[in-house]
């Protein structure tokens, strides 16, 4: 969310007939309530990529997310540094370990 459409939030608030409260208040209430908000449809919401890789390379061997996903920093001298530095970079990868990362979820909940 961009920073004019949160202030024009809290202003039109402001205007409805909430004149009893300062505008720089509203903002911050305004503020903590959209970093207090779920996101109940993104199961990837508040997990980095370095708790992903981690949790992949737990559960897995290199060898087998080199199987997976076939991209080099998980077959040559892979390390979770190196995989990160690769990850960010690269969209099409990182949504490729985010779905294997998914799958492996939803595999160990219905083994539960």
């Amino acid at each position: 969310m961009n920073k004019l459409r949160l202030i024009t939030g809290v202003f039109s608030f402001y205007k409805v007939g909430k004149k009893d409260f300062n505008p720089i208040f509203m903002l911050f209430l305004f503020i903590y309530a959209r970093l207090r908000m779920k996101q109940p449809n993104n199961p990837l919401h508040g997990i980095t990529l370095a708790q992903i890789m981690e949790e992949l390379t737990e559960a897995y061997s290199w060898e087998y997310l080199a199987n997976q996903i076939n991209i080099n920093c998980f077959k040559k001298d892979p390390s979770i540094k190196s995989s990160l530095k690769f990850l960010r970079k690269t969209p099409w990868a990182r949504k490729k370990v985010e779905e294997l990362y998914l799958w492996t979820l939803k595999k160990n909940e219905d083994q539960d």
